[in-house]
């Protein structure tokens, strides 16, 4: 028996570290194939003529800086890392306010309509106005060109709402309830009791919101028209996707080492990295948050 059980506890402990060894190994694949772009951008955009030769290797054969004095120099990147800074913190700063004032109602059972007013979010989830119809409300409205026809449209999010509401749901009634005894009305409540509460789902929002903002830019594409309008993105796009001769040309003016790719590289990653930079600053809370927001319906 004694012989026996030290071969099931051999066999057992064999086959915990085979799962082991090739979670891990699996681990180390998907991630090779996930850094893999970032890592071939980040050689070739400290790259010069040595990017033309072809090949890949983990360091510039020639290393240098002038795809990013070339990126920073020119004058569409700088307006557009602008509107696009802009676009983010207004239109982050405004989601989170709409959103949760309009979450805290709906997620009392005593507010009149409730059930109604919930079912009327959900529906806007798989149905919308339209593109055309959209723009032109936009347009009637005078926000074209302005920053507010990138804001505004997308100010609630429907997902975002009802995960909002499903985490205010969780909060214990007895808080509001002390308040309330002592002498507290709802936006007392709201923003002295509840906010403060809901740091993880905050957090969670902001950089669902803020990510959205940041790498949108079709709705630019329709709605701004102006020169200097554009956000990052979208130019961006222009250098990186369809290939603007233009911009390339004016880039590289000068008799240099940089090169198409390099400053493609580089567009690409100065666009990407800063809202990468915001990442773990809200790592502990985003977990917590989608979880239990998820929880209760």
């Amino acid at each position: 028996m004694t012989i026996a059980r030290n071969i099931n506890r051999r066999e057992r402990e064999f086959g915990e570290h085979a799962f082991t060894a090739i979670n891990y190994s699996l681990m180390a694949v998907l991630s090779f194939f996930t850094l893999y772009p970032f890592l071939f951008l980040f050689t070739s955009s400290f790259s010069g003529l040595d990017a033309s030769l072809g090949g890949f290797s983990l360091w510039p054969r020639a290393f240098t800086l002038d795809n990013y004095v070339r990126v920073a120099a020119n004058p569409l990147v700088a307006s557009g890392y602008w509107n696009t800074i802009l676009r983010t913190v207004l239109g982050t700063a405004l989601s989170l306010i709409a959103t949760f004032t309009l979450a805290y109602p709906l997620s009392k059972k005593s507010f009149p309509l409730r059930n109604f007013w919930t079912a009327l979010v959900v529906f806007t989830m798989f149905f919308s106005g339209g593109l055309i119809p959209t723009y032109l409300l936009v347009k009637n409205l005078r926000l074209v060109d302005t920053v507010w026809s990138l804001v505004l449209p997308e100010l609630v999010s429907a997902y975002n709402l009802i995960i909002v509401r499903n985490y205010m749901q969780t909060i214990p009634a007895s808080l509001e309830e002390s308040a309330r005894i002592d002498g507290a009305n709802d936006i007392v409540i709201l923003f002295r009791i509840i906010l403060p509460v809901c740091k993880p789902i905050i957090a969670t929002i902001a950089l669902w919101v803020a990510v959205w903002h940041w790498n949108a830019w079709f709705d630019c594409m329709i709605y701004v028209n102006k020169a200097g309008g554009e956000v990052m993105q979208l130019v961006m796009r222009r250098i990186v996707m369809l290939g603007s001769t233009d911009q390339i040309t004016q880039m590289m003016a000068e008799q240099d080492i940089a090169t198409p790719e390099g400053l493609k590289a580089a567009t690409i990653l100065v666009a990407t990295i800063p809202i990468l930079c915001a990442y773990p600053f809200v790592q502990k809370y985003f977990v917590k948050g989608v979880m239990v927001g998820s929880l209760k319906g």
